[in-house]
């Protein structure tokens, strides 16, 4: 009987050293194929910067901000031209019948050229033009945004997939030693070596190890099925991918750092550059309430062949602002300079909170991690080695062996989730403080 619960008790023991020891977990990871998952993978696992690239060359939201981009750039290219207004051409051609008393009706053809051109007197196109401009920066802007919005969102289903691959190869070699173990249980009960308890024991925990493997595979699927529907990829692919996990201590910034990055993230400047182009377009809304002015030129003759006269003449038409001041206009504009206005000081305090949270959480996860793989998880291991040592001189009962065995294996899964939830962490607030390696 001894000798049996020993096997069940070396477990851990014998378990690979990656799946022992949490720092190397963090530093090495393999793709195992839990629940014949292999049929619907991917040929090649992926790497995070593979898929950046699928997924900026497919993401519907990029390419539709890619596309409006030509939008904006045709109204800038229309507001910095010479004028607003198009000149407008005028050619009229008259056949005049003259009456000739005693004779015949004289017939004479007289033609007239005009052009005409209205002129904006109260700086519009200054107004038209810088609104034009700031629209376009902010679109730009607004396409770095969607860009590094993207690939937080992909490095983030990226490390669940990478972490539950781990989390499975851990199952997966848990499993296996388990059986083996149980095979060895089960023919000591047949030779009488060992009770029936025993043998119950034994099966109990295979049959809670290849419970746990299966729904660490049905997490791994969900996962692997979410990262494929932001890489666009068809629906029978479900990506593996290839990477680590590296929950290091160390930041290489500081919070003082990332509240300067926050203030100058790309969502920021782009709602900057909308409110200035809301306060151009107000500024060309209350411009509009000067009358335009228009300016023609024309040229015609007239009269009878043998009197034909040339005219050329000068026209200057206003129209009088008496029934409408454009009040319509200035206040829609003047709405969307307010809306503008709050939506960007609400933009940068909510950042500034959540920065602020987002490190305050991060320091909490650097903290319980060190203590479960430093002082828990540690103790835990101590506390196994003794209660063996104490179980072969008969001083402890095998539940609680199995119960002090069955904390470590626990313990070393808290260990992954909060390497995984500081890795997710640490990825979410440098995409929310707008943080890149060059700053």
């Amino acid at each position: 009987m001894n000798k049996t619960l020993l096997l069940l008790l070396g477990l851990l023991a014998t378990l690979p050293v990656h799946a022992q020891n949490p720092q190397h977990l963090v530093k090495a990871v393999t793709t195992p194929e839990p629940l014949g998952l292999a049929a619907t993978a991917t040929d090649l696992p992926l790497t995070l910067e593979h898929a950046w690239q699928l997924a900026e060359q497919a993401n519907p939201a990029l390419k539709i901000a890619l596309a409006n981009l030509a939008t904006a750039e045709g109204q800038l290219a229309d507001a910095q031209g010479l004028l607003w207004n198009n000149p407008q051409i005028a050619v009229e051609r008259v056949r005049r019948t003259l009456p000739d008393p005693g004779s015949v009706e004289r017939t004479q053809r007289e033609w007239s050229v005009g052009v005409t051109q209205t002129l904006e007197i109260a700086g519009q196109q200054g107004y038209r033009r810088t609104a034009a401009e700031q629209e376009l920066a902010a679109l730009r802007e607004t396409i770095e945004e969607t860009r590094r919005q993207l690939r937080a969102e992909i490095e983030q289903k990226f490390v669940r997939v990478v972490s539950l691959q781990m989390r499975a190869e851990m199952e997966t070699g848990l499993v296996e030693l388990i059986k083996s173990n149980s095979a060895v249980t089960r023919k000591r009960f047949d030779a009488g070596e060992d009770t029936k308890l025993d043998a119950n024991l034994a099966e109990v925990e295979l049959g809670r190890a290849r419970n746990q493997l299966e729904t660490v595979g049905e997490q791994l699927i969900q996962a692997r099925a979410d990262l494929a529907v932001l890489l666009q990829l068809p629906a029978e692919k479900l990506p593996v991918v290839k990477g680590a996990l590296v929950a290091k201590p160390e930041l290489p910034y500081t919070l003082e750092q990332l509240m300067a990055a926050a203030a100058s993230r790309a969502q920021l400047r782009a709602l900057d550059h909308r409110e200035q182009a809301a306060r151009n377009r107000l500024g060309l809304e209350r411009a509009a309430v000067y009358p335009d002015i228009t300016v023609g030129l024309n040229s015609a003759r007239e009269g009878p062949g043998d009197a034909r006269e040339r005219l050329v003449g000068l026209s200057v038409s206003v129209p009088l602002p008496l029934f409408r001041r454009n009040a319509a206009g200035i206040g829609k504009a003047g709405a969307e300079l307010t809306q503008a206005e709050i939506e960007k000081q609400a933009a940068g305090r909510d950042i500034h909170a959540r920065v602020l949270a987002l490190w305050q959480k991060l320091d909490s996860l650097r903290q319980r991690t060190q203590r479960l793989d430093q002082s828990v998880l540690q103790r835990l291991e101590e506390n196994q080695r003794l209660s063996s040592a104490a179980y072969r001189a008969g001083e402890i009962s095998l539940i609680q062996m199995l119960l002090a065995t069955r904390q470590v294996l626990d313990t070393r899964r808290e260990v992954l989730e909060a390497m995984t939830d500081f890795v997710l962490t640490r990825s979410e607030l440098e995409q929310t403080a707008g943080w890149t390696a060059t700053k």
